[in-house]
């Protein structure tokens, strides 16, 4: 049975509707350029700062295109490292990352638990097979460094497990470095209040509700221990060759935006000039007769 609600949650759900009702406009930001920009009427009822949003995401945008580009050209390998609580804002901000990109070039990585195989392995071997060959960006939604928070709060490894995790994790992002990957790792960091209603948020909303699992629900409870396991993993793995970025995340649309400026401002990629490209003639055949679909085989028009 759901918890009442009382009427500040109400309110900020309310907010957070408007904020889903973004996420898809966001869908159609070629259309929403103008709106975006505060030039067309369609867009008054866009606050300034979400005009604001509209406007410089679809510029990051065109931004990571370019990137993505150079990638392509240079055969640059780039693993991009995105952890945090839950509820912290990973996905949203990977969604946005590769919302323009093509998944070829820049695929997301979200590995499921270990099955009973992958648990008998060198820890990195499952991680390792997702890394990029040249000309591709990986994004890890979640990695490595299961080990440094969930498995360890959760009792998912021994003590012993979680040293050797220590004492492994800088030769391995020290290797990966050496061999030509820039490694960039984020840690998304909201604060006790804003998880809290978070998960409140998707207690109430039915188009949310399948993101709260029983994990999630005893991570909530277990606040302090993934903080302390936070502060140990940032503290003994933040390394010159890899540093952990630090991402304010109350609030959703200032994360991203910051996060994928920063993730552009890494990386020393240039515009790459492009082949024209010139639309073929199509071809036409006299005696080619089209035969007509069968009513039966067409979708209802219904809209």
């Amino acid at each position: 049975m759901k918890e009442p609600m009382d009427d500040e949650i109400y309110r900020r759900i309310r907010d957070e509707f408007t904020d889903n009702f973004d996420e898809e406009m966001e869908l159609q930001l070629g259309e929403l350029s103008e709106e975006a920009s505060g030039d067309g009427r369609e867009g008054a009822h866009l606050t300034d700062f979400r005009r604001q949003y509209f406007h410089e995401l679809l510029r990051l945008q065109v931004e990571l295109v370019k990137l993505q580009d150079w990638v392509v050209a240079t055969k640059e390998k780039i693993v991009v490292v995105f952890e945090g609580r839950d509820s912290a804002g990973k996905g949203g901000a990977i969604s946005r990352f590769t919302q323009r990109l093509n998944p070829r070039v820049c695929p997301v990585a979200a590995l499921p638990a270990p099955n009973d195989r992958e648990k008998t392995q060198w820890y990195f071997q499952r991680y390792v097979s997702h890394l990029p060959a040249g000309g591709e960006i990986v994004l890890f939604d979640r990695s490595w460094y299961n080990r440094a928070g969930v498995e360890k709060v959760m009792g998912f490894c021994t003590d012993d497990e979680y040293e050797e995790f220590f004492r492994s994790v800088p030769e391995f992002e020290r290797m990966l470095v050496r061999s030509g990957i820039r490694l960039i790792k984020y840690w998304f960091s909201i604060q006790d209040e804003e998880q809290k209603f978070r998960f409140k948020s998707r207690i109430f909303d039915p188009l949310k509700r399948w993101k709260l699992s029983p994990m999630d629900l005893e991570s909530r409870r277990r606040w302090e221990d993934y903080t302390r396991a936070k502060e140990v993993m940032l503290e003994r793995t933040h390394i010159p060759e890899a540093p952990w970025w630090v991402v304010p995340a109350d609030n959703k649309k200032k994360a991203r935006l910051n996060c994928i400026s920063h993730f552009l401002d890494q990386i020393p990629y240039q515009e790459v000039e492009q082949d024209t490209v010139t639309l073929p003639e199509r071809e036409h055949y006299p005696d080619y007769l089209r035969h007509p679909v069968p009513d039966k085989m067409i979708v209802p028009q219904k809209y």
